[in-house]
């Protein structure tokens, strides 16, 4: 993992260690972030910029500055998710699908509510 792919790992951690989704706050030491292009070019990915395992998040792009630290939050929140509930969080993709699946929701509702804690929105001038 590239220095730079480690700052954004660790920028999520900060964002997401302000929530208090679940008892425990996310645990990063074994989580890899790999960039795999490739894997986003399968049916499956293809709609997807980033996917989340149990231990790795893989991004279809390289992470540069700030730019994907939505994402990359996102899909922390992911791997969150899957250290508090390991079966049922991904087994509920299955049940519910994408779209309204909780477990997305509540990533996409992460990454909204840390935002303004890492990029402040511009005041008046």
């Amino acid at each position: 993992m590239t220095p730079t792919t480690r700052a954004a790992l660790e920028r999520a951690r900060a964002r997401l260690d302000t929530l208090d989704y679940y008892p425990r706050p996310v645990r990063i030491a074994r989580v890899r972030v790999i960039v795999a292009p490739l894997l986003f070019r399968l049916p499956w990915f293809s709609s997807f910029d980033g996917y989340a395992t149990h231990l790795a998040i893989f991004l279809r792009r390289p992470v540069a500055g700030g730019e994907q630290d939505d994402l990359v939050t996102h899909e922390l929140c992911h791997v969150w998710q899957m250290q508090h509930r390991p079966l049922a969080m991904p087994f509920s993709y299955v049940v519910r699908g994408y779209a309204r699946n909780p477990y997305e929701v509540e990533a996409r509702r992460a990454a909204d509510e840390t935002r303004a804690a890492v990029r402040p929105e511009p005041g008046p001038a």
